[in-house]
């Protein structure tokens, strides 16, 4: 049975794995190579060797409700979209809320981890750190990986003939950091993804012209949903998982389509995908439309490349984690995976199931059945209902979810809920599939679950509603005008944390 836990990683999976060790009674120890943790979601100025890069200007693409911890709701006066800064300062709070802070060791680079000589018999790994110089090396019944996969960046040159005379600047998305560099010059982002989409919008603010480069298109979806509602808060339902997964695949996919296409017709922007079979990841932005139309940004279609190809990255990893070949499940690959929902939940899903496998009270089943459930996904063969997916490490959110949670007998059991709570039953099934849900029975059962869901739509809107005492700053402010010969027919609110408030005076009554 594990004892001892080395995690890698200090990012979103890294932190909930080191919760799960603690739930099960296990000693987990997490090196963190840079000084703080956050993973990708900590913003700077520099690109660090070996973590993820983002920009100045990344929101969350999952909204609050459906990208929380399970058992940790986001602050309610955050928005719905989290920015970076206050997505990292949650992750701060979730590692002081739950205490830790005390197992991560900063600046501590794990340089390899091994199989000890008696691996087939105690499934052991020597994991060798070096902190300031200093190398050490230490024993663990298990290891966790959680280094994401968007660490290394992918720059193939050799397939634009013609780049080493090119006398313009290029560079990849994760040096990106403030659009000013693009001011006043001619740009073409490659690839349409959400980074690529991202930085071909902000780049057209400043820029003389900005070209977006596709390969093959890609569907482009707002946040905002139907009504103002958070895009995911609506799709990601129960019920609407089961609908999909019941109707044959071409009607769901021409049911997506046209509903996707209500809010932009992706075949006048040049965007609709060439393959429409299989679902390509959405590209969540709610500016582009806007640049297309009015001349900012430019669709065009992929450069042309040389012979050179890359195949899709395949990882023999049972249920996305466990390798199949070894003699000992003692090693878990934690955040290997592109689902249609959130990573957190999905990563702190993964990590709640492996660490019970790690600690022996679930079993794996026979590598060779392993080995068949891998090729099979490898081969990915279209089941003719539901969506079919079009790369290998994407995944059907709810039904990922609710597999692992089968295993450690956490799935909400609706039909039995139906006759104790017939009230949470209906939410559950019909509302947003949010984290909270994977908390209401089993191990790690947290009583604020029920409420959670129940008070998940107030959070929401809370938020954008504005202040609760609206009627009482307008009244004083319609006051104050009113002294200086003013007027104010109406006043957005203000936070009450607002330290700063400029009046337009007329000039007749200047100060």
């Amino acid at each position: 049975m594990a004892k001892r836990v080395a995690i890698v990683g200090a990012g979103v999976s890294g932190l909930a794995s080191i919760k799960c060790c603690l739930e099960e009674g296990l000693e987990p120890t997490c090196f963190e190579r840079s000084d703080d943790l956050g993973g990708l979601w900590r913003f700077t100025e520099h690109v660090e060797e070996g973590r993820a890069s983002l920009y100045k200007s990344v929101v969350s693409n999952s909204c609050k409700e459906m990208s929380c911890y399970s058992d940790f709701p986001f602050p309610e006066d955050y928005p719905n979209y989290v920015p970076n800064s206050q997505f990292l300062e949650y992750l701060k709070m979730y590692a002081n809320h739950f205490n830790l802070l005390k197992h991560i060791q900063f600046k501590t680079k794990v340089c390899s981890v091994t199989k000890c000589s008696d691996f087939t018999v105690s499934g052991q790994w020597e994991v060798v750190t070096m902190h300031e110089e200093k190398q050490e090396s230490a024993i663990f019944d298990a290891v966790m990986v959680c280094t994401g996969f968007l660490t290394n960046p992918y720059l193939p040159l050799d397939s634009f003939p013609g780049i080493n005379a090119f006398k313009g600047q290029y560079f990849h998305s994760r040096q990106y950091k403030h659009p000013d560099i693009f001011k006043d010059k001619r740009v073409l982002v490659i690839g349409m993804g959400n980074s690529g989409t991202d930085i071909a919008v902000e780049a057209s603010h400043l820029a003389e012209k900005v070209f977006l480069s596709t390969t093959g298109g890609g569907w482009v979806i707002s946040r905002i949903f139907d009504s103002g509602y958070p895009w995911d808060m609506v799709f990601m339902t129960r019920f609407q998982n089961m609908l999909r997964n019941s109707l044959p695949t071409p009607i769901v996919t021409w049911l997506m389509v046209r509903k996707i296409n209500n809010w932009l017709n992706h075949a006048n922007y040049g965007l609709i995908p060439e393959e429409r079979t299989q679902l390509k990841e959405f590209v969540l932005n709610d500016e582009l439309p806007g640049r297309i139309i009015t001349g900012k940004v430019f669709i065009r279609p992929s450069i042309k490349e040389s012979v050179v190809k890359v195949e899709d990255g395949q990882a023999s990893l049972y249920k996305y984690i466990f390798p199949a070949h070894l003699q000992k499940p003692t090693l878990a690959i934690i955040g290997l995976i592109k689902p249609l929902g959130s990573m957190i939940p999905t990563g702190e899903t993964q990590a709640r199931w492996a660490v019970r496998v790690l600690k022996g009270v679930n079993k794996l089943p026979p590598p060779s059945v392993m080995i068949e459930e891998i090729n099979a996904r490898r081969e990915n063969k279209p089941s003719w209902f539901g969506l079919c997916y079009c790369k290998a490490l994407q995944s059907d959110y709810i039904t990922y979810i609710d597999e692992l949670l089968t295993y450690i007998n956490a799935k909400p059991k609706l039909f039995s809920m139906l006759l104790t709570d017939p009230h949470l039953a209906l939410t559950v099934f019909f509302g947003p599939c949010s984290p909270y849900q994977f908390r209401l029975t089993g191990p790690g059962k947290w009583e604020g679950a029920r409420n959670a869901i129940m008070t998940q739509w107030d959070r929401t809107f809370k938020v954008t509603k504005g202040s609760e005492n609206r009627e009482k700053d307008e009244n004083s402010m319609n006051k104050a005008c009113k002294r200086i010969g003013g007027s104010m027919s109406y006043l957005e609110s203000f936070p009450k944390d607002c330290t700063c408030l400029r009046l337009f005076i007329p000039p007749e009554h200047s100060l």
